[in-house]
């Protein structure tokens, strides 16, 4: 009979607690910092900025010539690197980047294999008219006084100040360029940095 009884009894599950959520963790409340009133700023550098042109960021170009431009930046990402013979091979010869051709009587690169890199050809040249420009447009001018200055186009010329003049002149041409609007390529004081 005791069997039975252990028969008909079905079979105890294991007890498992049952299971409850976690609770939620609250977040503290955080109060919001006390928003600062912005500084004013001296009301004569506002003037001063007023009266002064605006060098552009761009050159002022006719259509034909921005269409040129854009090309120009198509051929520049066309345009393969030009590896002289042998770069792999000697760190003097291609360290620099300098191109020579090749002139060997069995040259690979010289007969144009199509394993080899590409040679330089006057194909690969960007458009004439626009040739030595920025790419914002502008003609740049190697400049070393204030006379030479005098003499750019603001809309069409950006002032390169020469590696030859000294930080006190250079300050003193970057301001005059400035005072006539003319965008210089090399500053040393940034247009929002003057302090």
């Amino acid at each position: 009979m005791a069997d039975e009884e252990k028969r008909s009894e079905p079979a105890a599950e294991p007890a498992t607690p049952p299971t409850t959520p976690a609770p939620k963790r609250r977040r503290r409340a955080t109060t919001p910092a006390p928003a600062e009133a912005p500084k004013p700023k001296p009301a004569k550098k506002e003037e001063k900025a007023a009266d002064e042109p605006k060098a552009p960021r761009r050159a002022t170009l006719p259509p034909e010539l921005r269409q040129l431009l854009a090309t120009r930046g198509l051929l520049d990402r066309k345009r393969p690197a030009f590896v002289r013979q042998a770069a792999h091979r000697y760190g003097r010869v291609g360290r620099d980047g300098a191109w020579r051709r090749p002139r060997g009587l069995q040259s690979k690169q010289r007969r144009h294999y199509g394993y080899r890199s590409k040679i330089v050809r006057v194909g690969y040249r960007s458009p004439a008219d626009v040739r030595g420009l920025t790419p914002s447009g502008f003609r740049p001018v190697l400049v070393h006084t204030r006379g030479e200055l005098d003499g750019l186009d603001a809309a069409r010329d950006a002032a390169i100040i020469a590696r030859t003049v000294g930080t006190r002149r250079r300050l003193v041409l970057e301001e005059e360029a400035r005072r006539l609007g003319i965008r210089v390529l090399n500053p040393i004081v940034k247009p929002g940095e003057e302090g």
